[in-house]
């Protein structure tokens, strides 16, 4: 089999570490290099200092084959990653004519002046192959020292893509040769990794050596990775395709998806395949199942809408609740679950209805409905029935939990 290439992922920038923005290039990056069979090692933020972008490169070439850095080349006095590694390899730097007509002719049809900085950004250290930045002033630039490879990029994610997409990723692709690595991800939902694990054991001893199994678990669901790794994609796909045919039944309703989609796009496809409508009426939740619902592009097919009746007031005025169920039963009750569900179900002429109600904390509960008491209920034309979950003292798990909860419900009975 080929040959496996190592790539380290170094992104520059005290603001990464403040945590003022988030690490996006990273993700992007790794995503990438998958698709083309290289296979990231380690991802590493390092802040604007010249000790720690030379520890890091140091150590880097020690561990990869590539080593890609994002970050720290702006016109600006604290933007250092160009000299730190003109040091690192210790060469001068020098000024490249094409990179200054690049940035005159950016400057200009931006209609705006030149500076100094602007000029010093067409300095680059003198082993540097430069890549051309059509969309920013800071130029990419390919180092190659022995068998190893060094680029740097912009840390602007907009310009550090279409370095990537334009050139670098086909540079890489022509100097390294590597072995394909096949990923196909099964998503399953209402049982614990543990006891996942436990029941798939047998399967999982008897993978073969080149297929691997990841769990990835999150609030209620567990995503299985499997991954294989050889010179013939067709092979692995077929081998892959052979073991999730052993493992569906292992399963059984907790798979929900065999690729790695939200159980509510899964809900939508359903939907909008059976042209069924649906409705939500929530209160723990806070219309957070609207929103995931609605993070999809097209959920307007099928779904009619929903209300957040967080007051009894609203129970009662937007969703007919009773106001004796209110009063024997409380707003966290079945009846009261039963009665969200049906009636906007009704109100808005949907196919199913769901609702949730309960004390999602961290304060509100009572001994006899503590923190993490939910109900959740699903109406049809034909039948309304409730669930009662007993969930933790964390308002984010519990409001996640819910969703997801009521969400498989919806989806086992679609």
């Amino acid at each position: 089999m080929k040959k496996h290439t190592y790539v380290e992922i170094v992104t520059i920038g005290d603001e990464i570490l403040y945590g003022q923005i988030t690490d996006t290039n990273s993700q992007w990056i790794g995503q990438e290099l998958n698709k083309l069979g290289f296979k990231v090692i380690r991802k590493t933020s390092i802040g604007d200092t010249k000790e720690e972008i030379l520890t890091i490169l140091d150590e880097a070439q020690k561990r990869a084959d590539i080593i890609l850095i994002t970050g720290g080349l702006g016109p600006t006095k604290d933007d250092i990653t160009k000299k730190t590694i003109a040091e690192y390899f210790n060469v001068g730097m020098t000024f490249r004519q094409e990179v200054f007509d690049n940035i005159a002719e950016l400057f200009k049809t931006r209609n705006r002046a030149l500076t100094d900085l602007n000029r010093l950004q067409a300095e680059v250290p003198e082993n540097g192959e430069v890549i051309m930045n059509p969309v920013g002033t800071a130029p990419g630039m390919w180092f190659e020292q022995g068998n190893k490879t060094f680029v740097s990029m912009p840390g602007v994610p907009y310009e550090m893509k279409r370095l990537m997409s334009d050139s670098i990723l086909e540079k890489l692709q022509k100097k390294y040769d590597t072995p394909f690595i096949v990923h196909k991800m099964l998503r399953t939902m209402g049982i614990p990794e543990s006891l996942l694990a436990d029941q798939i054991e047998e399967w999982e001893n008897a993978l073969p050596e080149f297929i691997g199994l990841a769990y990835l678990p999150r609030f209620g669901q567990v995503r299985l990775r499997l991954t294989a790794v050889g010179d013939n994609k067709e092979i692995l796909d077929n081998a892959i395709d052979e073991q999730i045919e052993k493992l569906r039944p292992l399963l059984g309703d907790n798979l929900f998806a065999e690729e790695d989609v939200e159980i509510e796009q899964m809900i939508m496809n359903k939907m909008i395949e059976k042209e069924l409508t649906l409705a939500t009426a929530e209160s723990c939740t806070g219309g957070a199942v609207a929103k995931r619902i609605t993070t999809l592009s097209g959920c307007s097919a099928f779904y009619n809408g929903g209300i957040v009746s967080y007051s009894n007031e609203i129970k009662m005025t937007q969703l007919d609740v009773k106001g004796e169920t209110l009063l024997e039963h409380g707003a966290v009750s079945e009846e009261t679950a039963l009665q969200m569900a049906n009636n906007v179900r009704v109100k808005y002429n949907a196919d199913f209805g769901i609702a949730t109600t309960g004390i999602a904390g961290p304060g509100g509960g009572t001994k006899e409905k503590p923190v993490g008491t939910v109900w959740i209920a699903l109406s049809t034309a034909e039948k309304t029935e409730a669930q009662l979950l007993q969930l933790t003292k964390t308002r984010e798990v519990n409001i996640s939990a819910t969703g997801n909860k009521i969400l498989k419900w919806l989806y086992d009975e679609i």
